[in-house]
């Protein structure tokens, strides 16, 4: 199985730049059967979520990222993305250009001062020492919310960023990306969902650097994904198996995030387990999604993780023709496009 199995040409022009106003006036794509859909606007998915459905969403909130920093003895500025604070001052971080960063190299950072410790590939690791609580200070005051590159080489990070770029219900931070899908959700959508008796439930998936990187190899089965940290709760864990164990109710993930913690969170016993933890774990095509009944998500890259996960989902033959019949009726695309509803062919 190779990744050009899994491509579409996707128009420049329909690749959203910037979010739709209000929030839930964004596009919906229903997909009811093979080839058969339904156009409508997100504000309508409750037009098909049922009452006691389940909706579980990823509450993580995008954290201040990306900042310059300067070569010591040097003017050349290096844009640095930190990733996560990993132990003891030390940052995992991606930069650009990276060939200029080279282990033994000092960096500032405003006033703090910085060294590349290790460098295997795009991963950096920069130890800030005992001034890492004055450098975390200056990343959160300083830094800015990292736009996916696919959106950042288009325009430049504004202000508006900062609000249009976090989920209403984003609490626990810990992400360098948005949870997408989340994104199309407003306060008095969550409220007409309620009313309807879809219940709500809260997860964390913190999401890191292998949501925006390509895979490298050719062959599906060769790629790998970075590690991401998520938790479900033991009060989550229990009202997910309620749901799971009731015929009557189904799991509707919001985003691929939240499923991919809700898969690694998923026994062979058929049980959501409460985890403190983190995930490697890489849907394709071949493996069974067994954790949800439908998903609620945008539309990804070609040849991306995500897309194979949609693949798994539905059915790669399916997806590739929902995905042109999105193009053809100018359906946005990537983290500030429309949404499609899908519903999981194996478990539906």
């Amino acid at each position: 199985m190779f990744l050009k199995d899994f491509s579409f040409e996707l128009p420049e022009d329909l690749i959203a730049v910037k979010p739709v106003f209000p929030r839930d006036s964004s596009k919906l794509l229903v997909l009811e059967s093979l080839n058969s859909y339904q156009n409508c606007l997100f504000s309508d998915i409750c037009d098909y979520l049922l009452p006691g459905d389940l909706l579980v969403v990823n509450n993580t909130k995008v954290n201040a990222s990306k900042i310059i920093g300067i070569k010591k003895g040097t003017k050349s500025k290096i844009e640095f993305t930190f990733i996560s604070n990993e132990k003891n001052g030390i940052w995992l971080c991606f930069a650009l250009p990276g060939k200029k960063v080279s282990i033994g190299n000092l960096f500032i950072f405003r006033d703090v001062e910085g060294k590349v410790i290790n460098k295997d590939k795009e991963k950096i690791y920069i130890d800030f020492g005992t001034k890492n609580n004055e450098f975390s200070a200056i990343l959160t005051s300083f830094g800015e919310i990292a736009l996916p590159p696919y959106i950042s080489k288009l325009r430049k990070f504004e202000d508006q960023d900062n609000e249009d770029y976090q989920t209403i219900y984003a609490q626990k931070r810990g992400s360098i990306a948005a949870p997408t899908a989340g994104l199309h959700f407003t306060d008095n959508l969550l409220k007409k969902i309620k009313r309807k008796k879809i219940d709500i439930e809260s997860i964390t998936l913190n999401i890191g650097p292998g949501t925006f990187l390509p895979l490298r190899n050719d062959k599906v089965e060769d790629n790998n994904l970075h590690s991401e940290k998520f938790y479900i709760s033991e009060q989550s864990s229990d009202i997910l198996n309620d749901a799971y164990h009731n015929k009557d109710r189904r799991i509707i993930s919001v985003g691929t995030t939240s499923l991919r913690a809700l898969e690694s969170s998923f026994d062979s016993k058929n049980f959501f387990k409460p985890l403190d933890t983190s995930t490697n774990i890489f849907i394709y095509p071949g493996k069974i999604i067994k954790s949800i009944d439908g998903l609620i998500t945008n539309f990804h890259l070609p040849q991306s993780s995500l897309f194979l996960l949609i693949c798994t989902l539905i059915g790669t033959k399916t997806a590739l023709d929902m995905y042109n019949y999105a193009i053809e009726n100018k359906y946005r695309f990537y983290s500030y496009g429309d949404a499609c509803f899908l519903l999981n062919k194996n478990y539906g």
